[in-house]
């Protein structure tokens, strides 16, 4: 028999995948667990109670919510931001997690958006530039959104383009029997045959001088013998090419229609809006003229002019998401590729090059997102989170696995977002939705610090989509509510202990969460935690006692961390196979109200008069627990709290007894 003392000082690795419970040879084993849920992972390494849900608004049923939903966020300026919650045919806006009202003018909350269905919903993606937000969907005309004087004014519209580029899908030439007589060079030309070769279904296609300079694009028919034409490419003299001596090219489309399918993706980089992938032009890629938007005018080629590349590799690169990095990255499902730029120069459609990166593709539907210098993606079968990174000893760009030591915890992703720290409290909080269980898989990054540090977070219910409005996280989830299957728009929120909480300012003897009849919720007035209450018909619960300053009530949920299998070595070798007993844990907690150690509840407070309907007292410093019974094969320490109270668990030493 032997008798074994160890800390653990730190959770930095957070929950790690089941198939590294043997792996004692790894340094983040000993900082790592075997459970984290519903916990934070602090960039100190303790691991904190998670934020609560913060109820804000119940979609109805009219808006078809089960079908998909999706959230954006528009920040207007450092004051004003708001959270688009798209669902079929509707875009409902919030602002400070309240829904605005009125904002079509008519008395609805909501946009009448029609062109935007359900089915588009899981891959919709956005862009915003000031005052505008464009969405974009292989079958969906690109739509803006633009704010107007005030939060309740938004309008929407299909996006006009200034020379929308065209593709020959059904490419043909022809000799016509006529010269072609220019009136000049280049910039806008009229064009005068002999005879009778034009046709009005020839605006948009091409006019070659063969064995000379020039190539001239179409813009306007005159008649049968006129036309006017766009010099892309400038004649050499205005003498008149013979009969022979030119061809037009026909076959020439608007790259996107309702046929040919719209833009998949988009970004805004370095004065350009980029377009990428079409049902009918996966790889191809479109920028707009530099500081002008939404026109795609060629030209003559200027530096200024709109730019165009198609991705060629020996498979199918569908460009899924674009993104404005040190470069200009695509994502597509087969590889992640850039064009390079010069440290000061700018993409010109003289320089415009396409480079392949790495060979990992990209999940669709599930967003691209930035983390300082990099670029986090979810690999094309859902089973990988990494990140593109250039390194300068290199030059070029590599992947990492960020999710190297947790796959486990991503289950077919749906959705993602960051949100950003706001003091050293806390870390770079990566939110992914997973599709299979509905839950939400955190990743605390401090990326500097190389700490990655997941954990799982569950409600009552099924997380559907996550978004970050500057530094609020906002989540949809769909819950089943007195035997009804409902969507609420949640936040997480620092000050909140329950989810789908209702949190007032109130000295009235009963409380109201009117979206959760008939449930059974925590309730916590004045600070102090009373007993269950399961509210009636219409969300209303009585108290034990009155509050004198407010109340909060909602759902309840548990948090859970468990440390891997306690495997100190010994002088003697590996205990692997022995029996083991915890004899006593000192946790270490910090700000804390509650907690159990191995089924043992720790006291936090001391009973009498003084402490009666008083809230418990944050608690800094150690709490011992133990003497614990029994042998066990693993002698794992588990710290758990069911009640609605703060706890942060920052290290936990314990005393480890090995028998035969």
């Amino acid at each position: 028999m032997s008798r074994v003392v160890r800390i653990q000082t730190n959770f930095a690795s957070g929950e790690v995948d089941p198939l590294l419970r043997a792996r004692i040879d790894l340094a983040q084993y000993y900082n790592a667990l075997e459970t984290a849920t519903n916990v934070f992972i602090l960039p100190q390494g303790g691991a904190k109670r998670r934020d609560g849900l913060k109820f804000s608004f119940q979609l109805p049923s009219s808006a078809a919510p089960e079908n998909g939903v999706r959230l954006i966020p528009f920040e207007f300026n450092n004051s004003d931001s708001y959270m688009f919650c798209v669902t079929h045919q509707r875009i409902y806006i919030f602002r400070a997690g309240v829904l605005v009202t009125n904002i079509n003018g008519t008395g609805n909350n909501f946009l009448a958006v029609t062109a935007i269905t359900s089915a588009m919903l899981s891959e919709l993606r956005h862009a915003q530039a000031a005052d505008t937000m464009i969405l974009t969907h292989e079958d969906l005309a690109p739509l803006k959104l633009v704010r107007g004087g005030s939060h309740s004014t938004w309008t929407v519209s299909t996006i006009t383009f200034s020379n929308t580029p065209r593709y020959p899908f059904t490419l043909s030439v022809s000799s016509p029997s006529a010269t072609l007589t220019p009136d000049a060079v280049s910039g806008n030309v009229k064009l005068t045959a002999s005879g009778a070769v034009f046709a009005s279904g020839n605006v948009g296609q091409y006019i070659n001088n063969i064995g000379s300079f020039g190539r001239l694009r179409i813009i306007e028919f005159v008649s049968t013998t006129v036309v006017k034409a766009y010099a892309e490419v400038a004649l050499f003299d205005v003498t008149a090419l013979a009969s022979g001596g030119w061809e037009l090219e026909t076959g020439y489309e608007d790259a996107w229609s309702a046929s040919k399918g719209y833009p998949k993706s988009i970004t805004f980089h370095e004065g350009r809006l980029y377009f990428g992938g079409t049902k009918s032009l996966p790889t191809t890629f479109f920028g707009s003229v530099a500081n002008d938007f939404f026109n795609f005018d060629k030209g003559e080629g200027l530096d200024d002019r709109s730019v165009e590349a198609t991705i060629t590799t020996e498979s199918l690169n569908q460009i899924v998401d674009m993104f404005s990095g040190r470069d200009l990255q695509i994502f597509t499902t087969g590889g992640e590729f850039y064009v390079p730029q010069g440290t000061s120069d700018p993409i010109t459609p003289a320089n415009l090059a396409v480079r392949m990166a790495t060979r990992n593709g990209t999940k669709p539907g599930v967003p691209v997102v930035g983390l300082d210098s990099g670029t986090l993606f979810v690999q094309r079968q859902g089973k990988q989170l990494n990140e593109l990174l250039f390194t300068d000893v290199e030059l070029s760009y590599t992947t990492a696995n960020v999710s190297l030591l947790s796959g486990h915890l991503l289950k077919s992703p749906t959705d993602m977002a960051i949100r950003r720290a706001t003091s050293t409290e806390e870390a770079d909080r990566l939110f992914i939705v997973n599709g299979t269980d509905g839950s939400i898989t955190v990743y605390s990054l401090l990326r500097a610090q190389q700490v990655v540090a997941p954990s799982r977070v569950t409600t009552d219910g099924l997380f559907q989509a996550v978004a970050i409005d500057v530094n609020t996280a906002y989540t949809v989830v769909q819950r089943t509510i007195n035997s009804a299957t409902v969507f609420f728009v949640e936040l997480f929120d620092a000050d909140t202990r329950t989810d789908s909480a209702v949190a007032v300012s109130s000295t009235g003897a009963t409380g109201t969460a009117a979206q959760l009849p008939a449930t059974t919720l925590d309730v916590i007035v004045d600070g102090n935690v009373q007993s269950q209450k399961i509210t009636n018909g219409s969300g209303v619960v009585t108290f034990d006692r009155a509050p004198a300053s407010g109340y909060e009530i909602g759902l309840p949920f548990s948090m859970e961390i468990k440390t891997l299998p306690l495997e100190p070595r010994l002088a003697s070798g590996s205990i692997k196979g022995f029996k083991k007993r915890v004899l006593k844990v000192n946790a270490e907690v910090f700000q804390s109200q509650a907690m159990t150690v191995n089924g043992q509840l720790v006291a936090f407070r001391k009973f009498g008069e003084d402490v009666l309907d008083t809230s418990v007292e944050p608690f800094t410093g150690v709490k011992t627990v133990g003497p614990l019974l029994g042998f066990v094969d693993e002698g794992t320490i588990t710290v758990t709290q069911s009640v609605p109270l703060a706890l942060t668990v920052l290290a936990l030493d314990y005393q480890l007894s090995v028998g035969q």
